[in-house]
């Protein structure tokens, strides 16, 4: 059984930072695409940053300059660090990753996590 577990949210002061972590467990073969998504009450999930196996990304606009997603292969693991955080950057963020699960016969799923929340208030 394949399970994201993502770490590293909380409150932080605009213009604060934080790194969020997101660890695959279980039976897996190989792990492609990783990356996060948000979503803010009311508003729907939207993608914030992608990374491929071979460390290609893709960031949405309103976060270039400001966050970097990267990758350890060999813990299994994505990150977000968040510099200069904004307000309008507080929702619930998710990690998703396009995994292949061992004894499946080759077939890739892709996978969530449970969210974790990051608040930027005064």
């Amino acid at each position: 059984q394949v399970q994201l577990v993502e770490s590293g949210g909380g409150l932080v002061q605009p213009g604060g930072s934080l790194r969020l972590s997101c660890a695959a467990s279980g039976n897996i073969f190989s792990i492609n695409d990783m990356g996060w998504y948000r979503q803010a009450p009311g508003k729907e999930r939207e993608l914030v940053a992608l990374i491929s196996s071979i460390d290609m990304t893709k960031y949405e606009d309103h976060v270039k300059g400001r966050f970097t997603i990267s990758r350890d292969n060999a813990k299994k693991t994505v990150y977000l660090q968040m510099n200069s955080l904004k307000p309008e950057d507080t929702a619930v963020y998710y990690c998703t990753a396009n995994i292949r699960p061992r004894y499946l016969g080759g077939r890739t799923f892709d996978y969530w996590g449970q969210g974790t929340q990051v608040t930027v208030s005064s």
